[in-house]
């Protein structure tokens, strides 16, 4: 009885220290963060969110454009790229759910019959039926990291599967915006065409009369057939938006077409207000960040197995079996078989495996966190540079629609000149290719804020 009381004792004991760790537990990395964007002071529309305000997700519905809202709902649904990172996270989840096995026992069972001879041509049979069980007493945190390691590797996987669904919402809606802004460009080009034609009409019906030069008319086909060639061209650059589209909706480009579908006029096309949150929320709210410090926290953990793996293990087993040559008998009190008791097992060379392993683990975290530094200032410069160009262009977007008010104005006057006959056909093309320029440079500005303004959204991470 007293050696049974001494391995009782020496199991409450190791359960006592059981779940210790040779290594500190995780901190977050401390990172300098500014108290405002530099870039948000002159940006007209910028608002900082208040900190009682509750997080957005459908980001791209601040358009207000159904079609663009029908298309981010078939890419979350159907995108092979969000269902693979989802697959990811199931994964990841299911592994960390693994990683919790070892705190409550394993216990295996097995049965066999077993027929053997010795060298006297002497034959036996021994049937056996039993279980055994088995325990690792998490002296040294082994286990408790590798618990910390799953969890973080999952949450990792969840803000990766956050980011990849952000990334394709945001494809969808550049790839969309600039197909209306092309859109956009082809109606401006048919209409300026049909104007050109008019004009061509007009200066035949001078020649006809000798009021036009062979060289005017000239001038006139050529303006009007590159301007159909430049409209033939936006058709090629809007098949493959198209497609593109197609893909990230998980649908094959035959099967999928998107209607022309213009902006009503430059002015019509309206820029969101966002209101933003601080830098320090960016922390918080960017899932490529809590990525990147959820794997900081894994690696962590990661020392933390490399460590204890140095020291010795301690573990207590328990079998029960019957073993009878009958089957009949097999399960009866004097053909049992068991056995209790504790197992040390540590290593006593290695060749110095376990302390490269170590090493390697500290390396793996400080890679890391320089990982983790380096991901939230890019995040701090993607939502600098997106209010950069916000802001600058839309002081280019006011400067360049004054422009082409001008350059209307230009086309107006030069074309009455030209019918009265007080000015060469030759001014007339160039102020109407200058008035074709113009508004080709509004719309691809406006391409350029719609482009900016998504990458804002993003850069915030998809919440306002």
């Amino acid at each position: 009885m007293t050696m049974q009381y001494r391995k009782i004792s020496l199991m409450i004991t190791t359960l006592f220290i059981s779940g210790c760790s040779i290594w500190p537990d995780y901190t977050r990395p401390s990172v300098a963060v500014p108290a405002l964007y530099k870039e948000a002071a002159e940006l007209e529309g910028w608002k900082i969110a208040e900190p009682s305000q509750p997080a957005a997700q459908d980001w791209w519905r601040l358009y207000q454009d159904q079609t663009l809202d029908s298309l981010v709902t078939q890419a979350n649904a159907a995108n092979n790229t969000i269902q693979i990172a989802e697959a990811n996270y199931r994964q990841a989840q299911s592994l960390a759910t693994g990683a919790r096995a070892p705190l409550l026992p394993a216990v295996d069972g097995g049965a066999a019959i077993i027929r053997s001879q010795n060298g006297r041509n002497h034959a036996s049979t021994e049937n056996t039926i039993g279980v055994s069980a088995s325990w690792e007493m998490d002296i040294w945190g082994r286990i408790k990291r590798s618990i910390e390691a799953g969890e973080a590797n999952a949450s990792a996987s969840g803000a990766d599967l956050y980011a990849v669904r952000l990334s394709v919402q945001a494809s969808v809606a550049q790839n969309y915006f600039q197909l209306r802004i092309l859109d956009s460009q082809k109606k401006l080009l048919d209409n300026t065409a049909e104007s050109f034609e008019r004009s061509l009409k007009l200066t035949i019906n001078r020649y006809n009369v000798g009021l036009a030069s062979r060289t005017e008319i000239a001038q006139a086909e050529a303006q009007l057939r590159t301007t159909r060639a430049q409209s033939i061209d936006i058709s090629a650059a809007r098949t493959q938006l198209e497609h593109a589209i197609a893909i990230l909706i998980g649908q094959p480009p035959a099967d999928f077409s998107l209607p022309l579908s213009p902006f009503d006029s430059i002015t019509s096309i309206k820029l969101p207000a966002i209101p933003a949150s601080l830098p320090s929320a960016l922390l918080e709210r960017r899932p490529d960040i809590a990525a990147a410090e959820r794997r900081v926290a894994a690696a962590n953990a990661q020392i933390g197995i490399a460590k204890a793996a140095r020291f010795p293990t301690l573990s207590i087993g328990a079998d029960l079996a019957f073993g009878s040559a009958s089957i009949a008998s097999l399960l009866s009190v004097p053909n049992r078989i068991w056995s209790l008791g504790p197992a040390l097992a540590g290593p006593i060379f290695d060749n110095q495996l376990r302390k490269s392993q170590t090493e390697a683990a500290i390396a793996n975290y400080d890679a890391t966190v320089a990982s983790y530094k380096q991901t939230v200032l890019s995040g701090f410069q993607e939502v600098e540079d997106n209010l950069a160009l916000l802001r600058i262009l839309e002081a280019e977007s006011k400067e360049q629609q004054t422009a082409v008010q001008f350059a209307r104005e230009a086309v107006e006057q030069t074309e009455n000149r030209y019918r009265a006959g007080i000015s060469e056909y030759q001014n007339v093309v160039i102020v109407q290719s200058t008035a074709l320029t113009a508004e080709r440079n509004a719309l691809s500005i406006i391409g350029r804020r719609l482009n900016a303004s998504v990458g804002l959204m993003t850069a915030l991470g998809g919440t306002f």
